[in-house]
């Protein structure tokens, strides 16, 4: 009898010692995922979700394990509530402890969305548009609707994008990369305007902004872009017409085939700064960080010409003969 107590007692003694052992042992193993799925396993825990409902939500996303064990573990754990809500990216060898560990920081899967300087408003929506890793929810709207859904009603959207590399949640609405994107432009230009230099003929940031997507499009040389802003400043100041290429070809649009005529030169526009005097009504591309501060500081000098030397460097000029000598040397003898 007492042989059999004891037993009584040991047995199940012995029992949990084992259910621990094989626990921690479970805890390191590598959780394998369906062989269906793709890897690495996207899984999204929807908020409010409880301990068992992420335990059911990551084995019907993939996680090929019970269930059961999953929720048991959370809850062990101590930090079943901790868990966050979330997109979430688990790849083969992912154990429970780490992804537990993932679940309670709230590291979701993030992925990269470039928006390069010099763009247009055309390249900006193709690339969110395009982009595998964002939800769309911009399809087949119109620009206006776009920026009244991200917070700028009736707002222009051509250089309103400060281009720079987003670092998003997968599956976030396209839209949030705009919206942040938009607001980055906003406190980029506080920032240039504040820093103003008291002579420039700009009166508004939204001149600066225009100037600074002018500079942009105008330079091949990064040194070369507070001297393109001052013979702009210049030109401004004495209500010398611009005279920039890349305004006229913006007011073109998709009739641009690369090849810019005479008659477009003469052709009155709203952006043909040949015909019209002071900046275009609107940006034409984004600009980035340097040529807004380049806008609003530009370098002292009276140069009020340039032209483009071929290596992407520019000559600059003060007067029309010596305009006309540089035009002689780099464009007519090339």
């Amino acid at each position: 009898m007492i042989r059999f107590l004891k037993l009584l007692l040991v047995v199940p003694l012995l029992l949990g010692m084992l259910a621990a052992v094989g626990g921690l042992w479970w805890l390191q193993q590598p959780l394998p995922l369906a062989a269906e799925q793709q890897k690495p396993l996207l899984v999204t825990i929807a908020p409010g979700s409880s301990a068992q409902a992420v335990a059911d939500t990551l084995v019907s996303s993939g996680v090929n394990t019970w269930p059961e064990l999953l929720y048991a573990w959370f809850r062990f754990s101590g930090q079943a509530r901790d868990i966050k809500a979330g997109t979430y990216e688990f790849a083969d060898g992912t154990t429970p402890r780490a992804l537990l560990s993932k679940l309670v920081r709230g590291e979701q899967a993030l992925r990269s969305v470039t928006l390069v300087e010099g763009w247009n408003i055309r390249q900006v929506l193709q690339a969110v548009r395009s982009s595998p890793d964002l939800t769309q929810d911009i399809e087949g709207m119109s620009q206006n609707d776009i920026m009244a859904l991200i917070g700028y009603p009736g707002r222009h959207p051509e250089g309103r994008f400060f281009p720079d590399t987003y670092r998003v949640v997968t599956r976030s609405p396209a839209s949030s990369v705009l919206k942040q994107a938009a607001q980055a432009m906003d406190q980029r230009l506080e920032q240039v305007w504040a820093q103003r230099d008291t002579a420039s003929p700009l009166r508004t940031p939204e001149e600066a902004l225009i100037l600074a997507s002018i500079v942009e499009k105008e330079t091949g040389l990064e040194s070369d872009r507070r001297r393109v802003a001052s013979v702009f400043s210049n030109r401004l100041r004495i209500g010398m017409r611009l005279q920039t290429d890349p305004a006229v070809i913006y007011g073109l649009g998709e009739r641009f085939d690369g090849n810019l005529r005479k008659v477009d030169l003469t052709t009155d526009t709203r952006y043909n700064t040949y015909t019209r005097v002071g900046l275009p009504p609107t940006p034409i591309a984004m600009p980035g960080m340097a040529s807004l501060l380049a806008a609003v500081r530009p370098v002292d000098s009276n140069a009020i010409y340039f032209v483009s030397r071929g290596d992407g460097s520019s000559q600059f000029s003060a007067t029309l003969e010596e305009h006309n000598a540089a035009v002689q040397r780099y464009i007519l003898r090339r």
